[in-house]
C-alpha cells in the first residue's frame, strides 16, 4: 500500500512539475482583435439617431440640371394643381402625404430640402442616389428601393414642387 501510495505521490508532484514555469495574466473583461476596415464608415455626428428623411439639409443642391429655383412668397394655385394631377399619376404609387410608404412622405419637404435638390431628386434619381449623401441615406432608409425617375419636365418638376408648398 505504502508503494502505491509513493509511486502516486511521485506521479502527482511530476505532474505539477511539469505544467509549471507557464505564466498566465489574467485580464479583465474581452478583448478582441481587428484588423483595420480600409472603407472609412464613420457617420457624421450630426447625423447620428437622425433618419435621413427627418434630417435637415438646406444647403445642398442635389446633382442634376437644376441650380436655382425662382420661389415666389406667395403659391400659384393654378400651378399647384397642375402639381397635384402629376403627382396622383406619377408619385401617388410611392409617396403619401403624411406617412412613411416606399418612399417618403412629401408634407414638409421644403423644411427639410431646398428646392433645388427637390426638383433634382425628381428629375434625375439615379445620378442623386450614385453621388448625393443624402439621397444614398434615403436609400438606405428606405430598404434599397430607388426612386424611380418618371421622365418629368422640368415644367412639371416645378409643378410638383409648387404642389409640396401646399402640403
Amino acid at each position: 500500500m505504502r508503494t502505491i501510495l509513493k509511486g502516486c505521490s511521485l506521479l502527482f508532484l511530476g505532474l505539477l512539475v511539469s505544467c509549471g514555469g507557464k505564466q498566465e495574466k489574467k485580464q479583465d473583461g474581452f478583448e478582441v482583435q481587428r484588423q483595420k476596415a480600409t472603407e472609412n464608415t464613420t457617420k457624421k455626428p450630426e447625423a447620428e439617431g437622425i433618419k435621413a428623411s427627418e434630417r435637415i439639409d438646406l444647403s445642398n443642391k442635389g446633382v442634376g440640371p437644376v441650380t436655382s429655383v425662382d420661389i415666389p412668397e406667395t403659391i400659384d394655385p393654378a400651378l399647384a394643381d397642375q402639381g397635384k394631377a402629376v403627382y396622383d399619376q406619377m408619385c401617388l404609387a410611392c409617396h403619401r402625404v403624411g406617412k412613411k410608404f416606399i418612399g417618403p412622405a412629401p408634407d414638409g419637404i421644403l423644411e427639410r430640402r431646398t428646392p433645388e435638390w427637390v426638383m433634382n431628386m425628381i428629375l434625375n434619381p439615379e445620378g442623386m442616389v450614385k453621388e448625393d449623401p443624402l439621397a444614398k441615406d434615403l436609400l438606405i432608409e428606405f430598404n434599397g428601393s430607388p426612386m424611380a425617375n418618371q421622365g418629368l419636365t422640368e415644367e412639371q418638376a416645378r409643378a410638383v414642387l409648387e404642389y409640396f408648398r401646399t402640403l
